[in-house]
């Protein structure tokens, strides 16, 4: 039997076909993954000539097959968020190390986690995708560092029976100033129906989009809290970003001397759009939050985030 071989492929879509889950895969080589999120990666990949040309689409259980020929390093660090709150700063600052490899949001990861596959099937499956990303496709990468979604915090405890040796920390922000961000521009879990069911619902009818997006994220902080507290997750405030990384984040991310100076290259950027300037905006957001708004976060998130606070602090 011909030795299965996936050097230069990654996984890029995961779903079901008449039944049976299948994998997409697209040609990276040893390109980096420097983009601020693994979908952005991917669209530059598929306008390559190759790409276009030539696709693979292969049985779930090939990702444990790769997995068994072609062992990915483990993951060294998970990144779990509140959204809109410093997490794609923090792997823009990572992906500036040659020896890091930093996957940000990847929808295969979200979909295999939120699947109904049966638990050991889904386990191997999550274990062989994250294998596949840990792929050293130019020889130095030494270390693996995801980024979830914001609404995967609620599968948490099925990323650590995979991998349980993993830290992770969770991001969050002062609600309102998140809220007044997904007001201006929502994210695909601030819309009603976007995302499936996830561990932000609730089963009470909703008053208008202020309403709906506090109660979202009250959700989140909560959901974020209770598992640092059952996990050990470390607790990170936006308002931490960016010195944490030449301080307690080095510690946790493992980074010497030389690649502190390196991740700071990233900051003054805009973590989101690389070729605009970063600038601070949590005093325009305060002022610009109505006074509805106000009242709703103060119902449905300050609670939360105090108590986030207050475990950080510990």
């Amino acid at each position: 039997m011909e030795r299965l071989n996936l050097e230069g492929w990654l996984p890029i879509r995961v779903w079901q076909e008449a039944g049976q889950w299948q994998v997409d895969w697209c040609w990276f080589g040893d390109t980096r993954l420097h983009q601020p999120f693994f979908r952005d990666a991917v669209e530059d990949a598929l306008r390559l000539p190759f790409n276009q040309a030539f696709r693979r689409k292969t049985a779930l259980s090939t990702l444990t097959d790769w997995q068994v020929c072609s062992p990915g390093l483990t993951p060294s660090a998970f990144i779990f968020h509140s959204s809109r709150c410093g997490s794609t700063l923090v792997s823009q600052m990572l992906a500036r190390l040659d020896n890091h490899i930093v996957i940000s949001e990847p929808p295969p990861l979200d979909a295999l986690l939120r699947s109904d596959l049966p638990a050991v099937e889904r386990r191997a499956a999550i274990k062989g995708l994250l294998s596949a990303y840990g792929q050293c496709r130019r020889g130095v990468e030494q270390r693996l560092v995801i980024k979830l979604d914001a609404w995967n915090i609620g599968e948490l405890p099925l990323l650590c029976e995979c991998f349980p040796e993993a830290p992770w920390l969770f991001l969050y922000r002062d609600p309102l100033e998140i809220a007044v961000s997904h007001l201006r521009r929502p994210g695909v879990h601030m819309v009603p129906g976007m995302i499936g069911a996830s561990v932000l619902d609730d089963e009470s009818p909703f008053s208008g989009r202020e309403d709906y997006i506090a109660r979202r994220l009250g959700q989140l902080l909560a959901s974020g809290l209770a598992q640092c507290q059952a996990f050990g997750g470390w607790a990170v405030n936006y308002s931490e970003l960016p010195q944490a990384m030449a301080g307690r984040l080095a510690a946790f991310f493992a980074l010497d001397i030389e690649q502190r100076r390196q991740v700071f290259a990233a900051v003054g950027q805009h973590a989101k759009q690389p070729s605009q300037v970063f600038v601070g905006d949590g005093d325009d957001k305060r002022r610009e939050a109505s006074a509805l708004l106000h009242e709703r976060v103060e119902r449905w998130a300050r609670e939360p985030y105090e108590a986030l606070e207050q475990l950080r602090k510990i």
